[in-house]
């Protein structure tokens, strides 16, 4: 029988009503007290990393998570993360570069509606995640949520409301889970390494701008002197626009001679960017050797600047990081 231990964070699975709104207060034990089924198929150990409402999740709570799987990696066949669900497609990217090619899978999973309710998903999406923890084909990091199987890196929260919250963005979910059963999309195995390899550095000065029409090119400007690097959601399949109130490329000229990072991506969710296609986007990037992002999904592309940013500050390095698909967070790009 695995031995699974189980994390809580908080977030809406979690959470009683309060006069101030639903809250947080549920302990991780409690959460497992709902699922007595899971004790059929596993042994369970409780572990409260903190219990925080998912919007306060910031890079730090990500450290701890990562630290806390590497400090009980040996003791546990699998770990289950109980996460709230609005900065869950984050954290699950996050781990996916903190914690690579793990051997054991790394679940994260959470819920809709709170655990104590009467109509709720959560108890459904804890079983899951428990049980596909325990299987013997499970490893890396990935979510569990309504019944699907996604990617670490995939995952994008497109519902608010709906318990079908959760989309495998730009690939197939990984699998499906029904009742007692797990269906397998994929014949995904790990590399033949026996441990994974942790990381326990990120650089959180990574900024987002998303572009609308007459943006104003002077906010790179401002983010440059806050940030290491900065992701531009573009239009489309990717480019820059020029105003005659003001063009982009002077500012990405003057962040590049700073040795500030730039990442271009698209505000479309599926299909992902491809700036070779107009003249806005290939003109630009050929002058700056931009880097793309591709199929990635924005969760993915932040974390994987902050997790690159903090390994190294070399031009090249970070080009060679960014491209290196990780837990399937990239499978189309051209390299320069």
């Amino acid at each position: 029988m695995k031995h699974i231990l189980v994390i809580a964070t908080g977030g809406t699975i979690a959470c009683r009503r309060s006069e101030a709104g639903l809250t947080p207060l549920l302990s991780c034990q409690e959460l497992i007290d709902y699922v007595p089924a899971a004790l059929s198929f596993c042994r369970i150990t409780a572990l409260q990393a903190f219990n925080i409402d998912s919007t306060n999740m910031e890079p730090r709570h990500w450290l701890i998570l990562a630290e806390l799987i590497q400090s009980h990696y040996q003791e546990f066949d699998g770990f289950v993360i109980c996460h709230g669900t609005d900065t869950m497609a984050y954290t699950a990217a996050a781990l996916s570069y903190l914690v690579q090619n793990s051997p054991k899978p790394i679940v994260i999973t959470g819920a809709q509606k709170p655990i104590d309710m009467e109509i709720t998903d959560a108890k459904t999406n804890l079983l899951d995640s428990l049980r596909f923890a325990s299987c013997d084909r499970a490893h890396d990091v990935v979510m569990v949520f309504d019944g699907k199987v996604i990617a670490g890196t995939r995952g994008k929260k497109e519902r608010t409301k709906s318990y079908n919250a959760f989309s495998s963005i730009n690939f197939p979910y990984l699998a499906v889970i029904q009742e007692d059963h797990i269906l397998f999309y994929l014949d995904d195995k790990p590399e033949s390494s026996s441990l994974p390899r942790f990381s326990q550095k990120l650089n959180p000065k990574v900024g987002l701008l998303k572009l609308i029409p007459a943006c104003d090119p002077g906010l790179l400007d401002d983010m440059g002197q806050r940030c290491d690097g900065i992701i531009i959601e573009s239009f489309g399949v990717g480019g820059l626009p020029s105003y005659p109130s003001g063009d982009f490329r002077k500012s990405i000229a003057q962040l590049i001679h700073q040795g500030k990072t730039i990442v271009m991506t698209t505000q479309v969710t599926n299909e992902g960017s491809n700036m070779s296609i107009y003249e806005v986007g290939k003109t630009i990037k050929q002058e700056f050797g931009l880097l793309e992002a591709y199929d990635m999904t924005l969760e993915a592309s932040v974390t994987k600047l902050m997790w690159i940013l903090g390994q190294t500050k070399a031009p090249e390095e970070i080009r060679r990081l960014f491209y290196q698909t990780i837990n399937h967070d990239i499978l189309w790009h051209s390299q320069p």
